[in-house]
């Protein structure tokens, strides 16, 4: 029995002819994440780094959204050669490091996700999900066809690094975080400050001008428009976690802060 495994990321944004929009799955729900692969989106970020997400979780999430046509990303909390090789195992074909600041953090995180010789990648196909557990004719001659791997620059040195980074052979795309690059700025929770989005850009430019597709963080419309505009190959516009606060809120002030300010003028 042979099986074919799907196209990466990658290959999704070399075809694309417009800006992928994605959102987070932050939930740590498979549940939440099959609803969110079925709306439409291009992609979907599964994140280890600021959610509830374990191994077994992101492994039931990547099965839940696996009969969609969405792409699937998972941010893994650190770019550790351990959590790298478990993550990958696990059949994650998508992969994002965050707080990637040097070419040199961007050349070992290539070594990586490859198989010796080219890197350093522990070899378990026959026990992964990865390979499908060998029915994956020649996986791992042919491992770097079904992995992507896009870092994460979020601070002033990784602005400064873009292009050096976006230029390291493997690094298949580079995602601009503007929260914690405006924290890294001195400028804390001010995301869409003009000097802020005046450094996302600087980046886009660099990165651009490498070759490579680049990607931004962005749940304001205008500012997502903006940097659509910019060059943006890739946008996340929302977050599961996110759209269920503002929808459980918007509910609520109309069933029950509007009945009880009816209630109070009797």
């Amino acid at each position: 029995m042979s099986l074919h495994l799907s196209p990466t990321f990658r290959d999704a944004l070399s075809g694309a002819d417009r800006a992928l929009a994605g959102m987070w799955v932050c939930s740590g729900s498979p549940l939440v994440a099959e609803i969110c692969a079925g709306s439409g989106l291009d992609w979907l970020l599964i994140d280890m780094e600021h959610s509830p997400n374990g191994l077994e979780s992101v492994l039931a999430q990547l099965q839940a959204v696996a009969a969609y046509p969405v792409s699937p990303v998972v941010r893994v909390p650190i770019g550790d050669v351990v959590t790298l090789k478990q993550v990958l195992d696990l059949g994650a074909q998508n992969i994002l490091v965050p707080m990637v600041s040097s070419a040199e953090e961007a050349a070992q995180l290539v070594e990586a996700v490859r198989y010796p010789p080219r890197g350093r990648r522990g070899v378990g196909s026959a026990l992964a999900r990865s390979a499908r557990w060998n029915r994956v004719d020649d996986y791992l001659a042919n491992a770097d066809e079904h992995v992507s791997l896009f870092v994460q620059v979020e601070t002033v040195e990784g602005v400064e690094a873009a292009g050096t980074i976006a230029a390291v052979d493997g690094i298949d795309g580079v995602f601009v975080g503007p929260s914690d690059l405006a924290a890294s700025m001195g400028l804390l929770g001010q995301q869409t400050h003009a000097d802020v989005a005046a450094a996302v850009v600087r980046a886009f430019d660099a990165v651009l001008a490498a070759g490579k597709p680049v990607g931004v963080n962005a749940f304001d419309p205008a500012a997502a428009q903006s940097y659509v505009d910019a060059g943006a190959g890739f946008v996340l516009v929302g977050a599961d976690v996110a759209v269920l606060a503002r929808a459980s809120e918007s509910l609520a002030a109309r069933w029950v802060a509007a009945s009880d300010g009816n209630r109070s003028s009797y």
